[in-house]
């Protein structure tokens, strides 16, 4: 019964100790957290883990800010006042199209006539703006109120025409344009054509023209091209004001043809300017060895062949070349026309005499450029390639005759023109190595990469 008693007792008494523990805990616990809220306070956040962020530039349009004054009225110093981008001038550009004239551009741009008459009556240069023609572009420069400050007009690929008009008062000059040059460097091998190496290397289609007609000479880029021929260049491109203009010269150049190395060289002074051999030769001939840009031979020089309308023997004194209608045909050589006319069997044609005893002619055009009588230069147009005459399709049936002797102008040796001597060649050949060991460094680099 006691026993009962003391241990109920200190049952009562335990409960009411841990009661009152437990709220000292709990007290000391809140006033621990509080301590450490209360050091925190005063500091600053640690930064978080960029990766778990991302910013955003916000551009506000807050109004322009007036430069500060001292007490004394004086504009305060500049270097503590907010800088501001520049915004550059908003052109506006008009492309002419196909019947437009410059009267009908300055009424669709709301612009007064007598504004024009104006700007025409300034100066020679802006008289030019009469003869404007499609594709050309016209830029305007407008005032917050919409009249024209500024009209820009390119004058030619190097200068601009500038029309300014401050007010009322109109001016003109003109402004260059920055054209630079820059030097480059190509290569290819052909597996195909001339053409598909040409574009693979990165190269214009006048660019690939220019360099088979450095060549063209020696090399007949139709039937003499193998697969595995090479070629290496350094040429030129015009940038103007950041962007591709145009190609500009070959200045050396490298082909390899069935294993035979051909080089070329631009060289200008006041007597040359063309290309030449490494020797001095003059990569051109007195005459082409074809005078078009043909597709195929689809008849050779033959003396016992079968005629394909006559059927019969009949000398085939030339070479057809087969290529569309209307593909130019050159004058192999400079010479004077001897005859510029139509028949029935050689449809329209033209003849040409040059030096040496020797005449070309040309059969079957389309239509002829050139009339009797006329001289004509080297690579100059003189008629279409046609069908007229006694012929099956389009072509054109070439010739070459020496003292009255027709020969194979496939294999006839071609006059060449002189060579560099004395002073020319020596200033060509201290011109020419610079070149010619870029060159070497070109090939030697293309074909180390293409071992590896």
């Amino acid at each position: 019964m006691i026993s009962r008693r003391l241990k109920s007792l200190w049952l009562r008494r335990y409960r009411k100790h841990r009661y009152r523990m437990t709220r000292i805990w709990l007290t000391a616990g809140a006033l621990a957290i509080a301590a450490v809220l209360i050091s925190l306070a005063g500091r600053s956040p640690e930064p978080a883990d960029p990766s778990n962020f991302y910013s955003e530039v916000v551009e506000l349009n807050l109004p322009k800010r007036s430069s500060p004054a001292n007490a004394a009225g004086n504009i305060a110093d500049p270097s503590s006042a907010p800088r501001f981008k520049a915004e550059p001038p908003n052109w506006h550009s008009v492309k002419v199209e196909s019947g437009q004239t410059l009267d009908t551009i300055f009424r669709q741009q709301g612009l007064s006539v007598s504004l024009l008459h104006n700007i025409l009556a300034i100066n020679s240069d802006t008289q030019r703006l009469k003869k404007i023609r499609p594709g050309e572009t016209f830029e305007f420069l407008r005032d917050s109120e919409g009249s024209m400050r500024q009209m820009r007009y390119p004058l030619d690929e190097g200068h601009y025409l500038i029309v300014r008009n401050e007010g009322g008062t109109l001016t003109a000059e003109t402004q260059e344009r920055q054209i630079v040059l820059q030097t480059r460097e190509a290569n290819g091998v052909i597996n195909s054509s001339l053409f598909v190496a040409g574009k693979e290397a990165g190269l214009s289609d006048k660019m690939i023209m220019k360099l088979a007609n450095i060549f063209g000479w020696d090399i007949d880029f139709v039937l003499d091209i193998r697969e595995g021929d090479r070629f290496y260049l350094v040429y030129q491109k015009l940038i103007r004001e950041g962007e591709f203009l145009r190609d500009g010269e070959i200045l050396a150049a490298t082909f390899i043809n069935q294993g035979e190395r051909f080089q070329a060289i631009r060289y200008t002074d006041a007597e040359n300017d063309g290309y030449f051999s490494p020797d001095g030769r003059n990569m051109r001939k007195a005459f082409l060895r074809a005078p078009l840009n043909f597709s195929y031979i689809s008849s050779g020089f033959n003396p016992r062949r079968m005629h394909p309308v006559l059927r019969r023997v009949r000398p085939h004194n030339g070479i057809d070349y087969f290529a569309p209608v209307g593909t130019p045909v050159y004058a192999a050589g400079g010479g004077k026309v001897i005859r510029s006319a139509y028949s029935n069997v050689n449809g329209h044609h033209v003849f040409i005499e040059h030096d040496g005893s020797i005449v070309t002619k040309y059969l079957h055009f389309t239509n002829r450029a050139v009339k009797a009588g006329q001289r004509v230069k080297q690579g100059q147009t003189i008629g279409y390639v046609g069908s007229t005459g006694l012929a099956t399709g389009p072509h054109l049936h070439y010739e070459f005759v020496v003292n009255n002797v027709h020969r194979n102008p496939r294999t006839v040796p071609l006059p060449k023109v002189e060579s560099l001597k004395g002073k020319e060649m020596t200033d060509f050949e201290t011109h020419a190595a610079t070149y010619i060991m870029h060159l070497s460094r070109l090939e030697s680099a293309s074909l180390y990469a293409s071992r590896e």
